[in-house]
């Protein structure tokens, strides 16, 4: 079905999509990363800024939400393990302009915190999630509607996950039923953010927030040229570990600063 639906499968059957339809399919990005590449690379392509849920976020700042600290973020694919590599395809994905997301078994061989990011992720998206998965719990905190095939050319949508299809079956008494379709169905609106004018503080350290990334970002690749080929660490074990020392604090100076940019941008934008 999601095959024929995608349009890569030959079949007699009548495809009707919405206009300006605009798919990210998962299966077809699990082969589409660059293992010479780093992860920001990989992600931004030598951008330092990705447009993400109506937002401007820096690619470090971005990827921190899916556990890569700046250091990590600049790791050739490569040389990461399976669980690091599907949350690149995660924040791959989600970066995709799209309207429907279509994931076929997505939970296969993700560790546990790629999983919990999984779910969190598709909570905020806006658009439509068609799901296959045997993962039943998963679908439980995912889904909002269930299409159940009975194997004779019929198909019922049940409202909810899984558990809540079990609930509602027409095996189930009537009161069930009702209680726990109007469970199902409550819903809490988001906010509609509204601008915000900066107080003048907050405006200046907007303004003053690049030039003060940038001179981090300039001192981190300075120190990382002076440990790249090893020698220091032989020649004054003492001024090595400092400058790694020092490394570690600008990675966090990094985030603090990114994260706090992102949130002016934001704020001032009314995202």
């Amino acid at each position: 079905l999601i095959k024929a639906i995608l349009g890569e499968l030959e079949h007699g059957g009548t495809v009707k999509t919405g206009t300006q339809l605009e798919v990210a399919y998962f299966d077809q990005l699990r082969n589409a990363l660059d293992l010479e590449k780093s992860v920001k690379d990989n992600i931004a392509e030598g951008a330092d800024f990705v447009e993400y849920n109506g937002g401007r976020r820096h690619i470090y700042s971005y990827l921190q939400d899916f556990l890569f600290s700046p250091e990590r973020a600049r790791t050739p694919v490569k040389a990461l393990s399976g669980g690091e590599r599907n949350r690149i395809l995660l924040a791959k994905l989600l970066l995709k302009p799209s309207n429907l997301i279509v994931m076929d078994e997505p939970t296969n061989d993700l560790d546990m915190v790629t999983l919990e990011l999984l779910e969190e992720m598709l909570g905020g998206y806006t658009g439509t999630l068609l799901l296959i998965s045997h993962d039943r719990a998963f679908m439980d905190n995912v889904v909002t509607s269930t299409w159940v095939f009975d194997g004779k050319g019929h198909i019922d949508e049940y409202v909810g996950g899984y558990q809540d299809y079990l609930e509602q079956r027409p095996d189930q008494t009537a009161v069930g039923q009702k209680s726990d379709v109007k469970k199902a169905l409550t819903k809490a609106e988001a906010a509609v953010p509204k601008k915000v004018k900066l107080s003048y503080k907050d405006q200046r350290a907007l303004e003053q927030l690049p030039a003060e990334i940038e001179a981090l970002e300039t001192e981190q690749a300075m120190l990382n040229e002076k440990l790249a080929d090893g020698a220091l660490f032989v020649s004054d074990a003492d001024a090595a570990a400092k400058t790694s020392a020092r490394l570690a604090e600008i990675d966090a100076q990094l985030l603090e600063k990114l994260e706090r940019w992102d949130e002016l941008e934001n704020m001032s934008k009314g995202n």
